[in-house]
Parts: C-alpha cells; sequence; structure tokens
C-alpha cells in the first residue's frame, strides 16, 4: 500500500519494539499482582488492624480513583502500550510510533506523581509500584531511543492516512493479546463475586 511520504528505521528499531513489548507486558503483570491485593489480601486485613509500608500505600486515599485500584488503571496502560507495539510490528507504520511518544510520555508523568505521593505525602514505599514507576520509564527511554533510530514524516502528515492503515492491520495478532489481558483483569473483579463455599474449619 503506498502513501505519499518515506520513512527508514535502523536496524534496532524492531529490537527495540521487542524490549518494549516485554518491559510492557512486565509492568502488567505487576498490575496484574497488585490488583489482586486489592481484591483478595486487603479485605481480609480487620478495619482497626494498623498498616505500615506497602500496605499503608496501598490502602491510602490516593490508591484508588472512583473506586477502581489505580494498579488496574496501570493495567490499561500497558496494555494499550502493548497493543500499540504489536500493531507496529504488524504495519511498521511510523504513525504508530508518534502515537506511543505522548502516552508513554504521560506514563511518565503520572508515575512521577504517584513516587513523590509515597516518598513526601505517606512516606512509604509501596515496591510493586515502583517497579511500575521503573517500567513506565523505561518505557519512555526505549520510545525516545526508537524515534531517534527513525526517520519519519510529521504527525500531520500522517493523520489522513489511519484509515489505510486500520485496513491493512491484521486485527487478531493486534488484539487477541490486548483482549486476554482484559479479560484477565475482569475476571480478577468477578472472582469475589462467585458464590463460593464457605472456608470449612479444621477440626
Amino acid at each position: 500500500m503506498a502513501f505519499d511520504y518515506e520513512w527508514e528505521y535502523t536496524p534496532r528499531v524492531a529490537t527495540l519494539f521487542g524490549l518494549l513489548t516485554f518491559v510492557a507486558v512486565v509492568g502488567w503483570l505487576v498490575t496484574v499482582v497488585l490488583t489482586s491485593i486489592h481484591l483478595f489480601a486487603i479485605p481480609a486485613i480487620p478495619s482497626d488492624a494498623p498498616v505500615q509500608g506497602s500496605i499503608e500505600v496501598i490502602t491510602s486515599q490516593w490508591a484508588y480513583v472512583f473506586g477502581i485500584p489505580l494498579a488496574t488503571l496501570g493495567g490499561f496502560y500497558y496494555l494499550t502500550t502493548i497493543g500499540l507495539a504489536l500493531w507496529w510490528f504488524d504495519t511498521r507504520h511510523p504513525l504508530l510510533v508518534k502515537i506511543l511518544t505522548p502516552i508513554t510520555a504521560s506514563g511518565v508523568a503520572f508515575s512521577a506523581y504517584f513516587v513523590y505521593l509515597q516518598l513526601g505525602v505517606i512516606g512509604e514505599i509501596c515496591p510493586f509500584c515502583m517497579v511500575s514507576a521503573g517500567a513506565t520509564v523505561v518505557l519512555f527511554g526505549l520510545e525516545l531511543v526508537i524515534l531517534r533510530g527513525s526517520t519519519t514524516p510529521s504527525l500531520s502528515s500522517m493523520g489522513s492516512d489511519l484509515g489505510r492503515v486500520l485496513e491493512r492491520t491484521n486485527y487478531p495478532i493486534v488484539l487477541f493479546p490486548v483482549l486476554m489481558g482484559l479479560l484477565t483483569l475482569a475476571g480478577l473483579f468477578v472472582v469475589p463475586l462467585l458464590p463460593l463455599p464457605e472456608v470449612v474449619p479444621f477440626a
């Protein structure tokens, strides 16, 4: 499919996108662990029990947005990054490189604020949260290196070609992993609602 512009990547751009995808998967796994802690571990803590360390961080008022754990929202961020990376592998189109830039930059901005809350306001550290913050920084750094290794047209000149990029997309390759990730997160919220049998204590 012909476009009105040309682009060029250095040989290592594909490797960098592979690393970006791997880091995003690690970040997503961290969000799954944190979401599981929110849904299964925290409800078992007595309301009057003193908390400290990472538990104090993930039970603070800043750990939720409209009742949804920040970790879960972070899972959507990582799945978006994974989807765009897979989309690039499918089409190799530079439009996706440009779209990833503000997304990864916003991840760093939000993570910086959350790290500030841990260090400056709450006074405790959540190791999983810090791993996620580190992952967002690495993702943004990889994106910057990818941009440096790419000769691409401006975003405005490519915007009108989004429809043609969509036409050449192999959707199962791009969407299946993302949908599986979304179903995993949704499943974590469904399990506590199931009518599971009561635990029978040992005699």
